[in-house]
């Protein structure tokens, strides 16, 4: 119940709650745990899309870790942190040109290009300011992978060229004047949880590498053998140790690094990385019982935490939930049924889950949820906005979000035809 020896009991009392707790020494550990395991020529870089956090991602670039973004804001994100510019990639299937003009003003270490299209895009953009762009491209591949919880080729996709596409297109070395295609980056799916897979996956890509080498004549420079590490959050499941995944990575880029030793290797990780250093933790605001279950109903729910929901499941999976703020003396443990504020039968964290019994003002934990939490939730349904969110360093705990207020929620609407507000006088807009 209690986090570096600070209780979740006084950061509530604190912060208010909803609120996101992250760990910084989890985070640091599990960077560290896995980059002593793989191979010393991979480097990870931490995908922003999982936890754009900016204190989140600055504690993980002190322990190493470059910065993988998809989008301005996780850009800017990422420079604010104190990324080093070379030691950031850009990708996503539909970059702006503004994105565009950041990445080539910043000189970013590679944009990854997902069409030839979008590679003629930065050739022009790139012309545009007399410089030369480092890209990879990414592929589609004709290997569907096994074992992912969410596949990202191997079929039709937004996402990529496809293979046999890259490996007819002939000489691209010097297709374009400004930029430099340099590598490749294949992301094969995400959540995966058996290690042979991932190993699969490794040699798969590596092996593309030097196929698509020999076809286009472009250097390899860099190969980003993408990630999609899974970490365990349900029943029956177990985590990936990275013992287990340097076994079969490691011989594989061993092997590879032997034939290019100037090429650079790119390994993604985000969600394995922050999963497991994130607690979501709910005030208890009312207890009942429904035709015979158990219902507590707290103040956050799907709106900041939509991945516990399961959506996209056809059977709810609970993440682990814990009783934070007592220890239960009531013996005998209860299916209960946590839900949250709004108005929707979706909106529920635990479904029939064992806990001792809830009474009003009892705080919950909801474990493993430092990954795809406020970002990839719905924060806005019902206005009630994204909740704080704090990390604890060195036993100290830092407000690194403040919680989104009815206030600020309202200034970025214009009422037309009334009366103008003094927040819309100040930004010029009538």
């Amino acid at each position: 119940m209690k986090i570096q020896g600070i209780s979740f009991t006084e950061l509530a009392a604190r912060f208010g709650t909803p609120l996101y707790v992250y760990d910084g020494d989890v985070l640091l550990q599990t960077l560290s745990d896995l980059s002593e395991a793989l191979h010393p020529a991979l480097e990870t870089f931490f995908s922003l899309k999982s936890n754009p956090n900016a204190s989140v991602f600055a504690t993980l670039r002190e322990g190493g870790a470059h910065a993988e973004v998809s989008s301005l804001l996780e850009l800017r994100t990422a420079l604010l942190a104190g990324a080093d510019p070379r030691n950031i990639i850009f990708l996503g299937p539909g970059k702006s040109d503004e994105e565009l003009d950041a990445c080539l003003e910043a000189g970013i270490y590679a944009i990854v290009a997902e069409s030839f299209d979008e590679v003629d895009r930065i050739d022009e953009l790139a012309a545009g300011r007399g410089v030369r762009q480092r890209v990879l491209l990414r592929i589609n591949p004709e290997f569907t992978v096994r074992g992912s919880r969410l596949t990202m080729g191997g079929k039709p996709r937004q996402f990529g060229i496809d293979e046999v596409q890259v490996l007819g297109a002939g000489k691209l070395s010097s297709r374009w004047r400004h930029a430099e295609p340099a590598g490749i980056h294949v992301y094969m799916g995400t959540r995966i949880l058996d290690t042979k897979v991932v190993g699969e996956n490794t040699r798969y890509v590596l092996e593309l590498a030097d196929r698509v080498a020999a076809a286009t004549r472009i250097p390899l420079e860099a190969v980003d053998i993408g990630g999609g590490l899974g970490v365990a959050y349900f029943e029956g499941e177990e985590d990936l140790s990275p013992a287990s995944v340097a076994r079969e990575v490691n011989p594989a880029i061993d092997e590879f690094v032997r034939n290019h030793p100037a090429t650079r290797l790119l390994l993604e990780a985000g969600r394995y990385l922050t999963a497991r250093a994130g607690t979501y933790v709910v005030a208890v605001r009312y207890v009942k019982e429904s035709m015979g279950e158990f219902f507590a109903i707290a103040d956050g729910g799907t709106n900041h935490h939509m991945a516990a929901v399961g959506i996209g499941s056809v059977v709810k999976h609970n993440f682990p939930v814990r009783l934070l703020n007592r220890e239960s003396t009531d013996g005998e443990l209860q299916r209960w049924n946590v839900t949250g504020p709004l108005c929707t039968p979706t909106d529920t964290l635990l479904k029939r889950g064992a806990m001792p019994s809830l009474r009003a003002g009892d705080l919950l934990g909801i474990a493993r949820s430092g990954a795809y939490g406020p970002s990839a939730s719905p924060g806005h349904f019902l206005g009630h906005g994204f909740p704080a969110e704090v990390l604890v360093r060195d036993g100290v705990a830092h407000l690194v979000r403040s919680r989104d207020l009815p206030d600020d929620l309202l200034r970025k609407q214009h009422l037309y035809g009334g009366v103008e507000s003094p927040e819309n006088t100040r930004d010029g807009v009538s």
